[in-house]
């Protein structure tokens, strides 16, 4: 079993900031790329921000610039630091981790319930 936890989230202002976290627990052998992803009623899942095992990130072209993506590989933890948030960035966000579980190969996508961002003033 696995288990990905968010944490964070809630209401802020515009120009405001927020910061997530999303903890990854249960029967893990590695942990591969690690991210977020958004969805605003209406519309469709998107991505925001990922980052791999060896630290590479890639970024939405809306966040860029203003979120920050990173990684505690000891704590199998993500987070999300966004900065100068707007109406726009209002949605659900999803914590996403590609998981290998045992050592056979092949890893696949687990994700976590999602958290509220909601931007407004």
């Amino acid at each position: 079993q696995v288990q990905l936890v968010e944490s964070g989230g809630g209401l802020v202002q515009p120009g405001g900031s927020l910061s997530l976290s999303c903890a990854v627990s249960g029967s893990i052998f590695s942990i591969n790329a690690m991210g977020w992803y958004r969805q605003a009623p209406g519309k469709q899942r998107e991505l925001v921000a990922e980052v791999t095992s060896g630290g590479d990130t890639n970024y939405a072209d809306s966040v860029k610039g203003r979120f920050t993506v990173s990684r505690d590989n000891a704590k199998n933890t993500v987070y999300l630091q966004m900065n100068r948030l707007n109406t726009e960035d209002t949605a659900v966000y999803y914590c996403k981790a590609v998981i290998r579980t045992g050592v056979l190969p092949g890893a696949f996508d687990y994700w976590g319930r999602g958290t509220q961002v909601t931007v407004s003033s």
